[in-house]
């Protein structure tokens, strides 16, 4: 009985770990193709692998010209979205 617990709590803990590697690749798909949208690319943009069952994305290093023109899009996107 207890082998089985345990087994079943693994197989849990496998799924659980599944998912967050979908939802770190799904994240990674979706910020992508919104710095496309603003004619931006983060280099180092990946999907760095589940930890503690939760997606985890790497950024990564970009230039500081490209940090820049990032925080101008997102900082014209939050206006954007406070004058609706």
């Amino acid at each position: 009985m207890i082998h089985d617990l345990a087994r079943a709590e693994r197989i849990r803990y496998e799924r659980r770990q599944e998912a967050a590697y979908r939802a770190g690749q799904e994240a990674v798909t979706n910020l992508q193709a919104a710095l496309a949208l603003a004619g931006l690319a983060l280099p180092s943009l990946s999907n760095d692998g589940p930890v503690g069952c939760r997606g985890l994305v790497r950024l990564g290093g970009c230039s500081t010209d490209l940090a820049n023109q990032l925080a101008e899009v997102i900082a014209a996107g939050a206006h954007a979205l406070q004058d609706r």
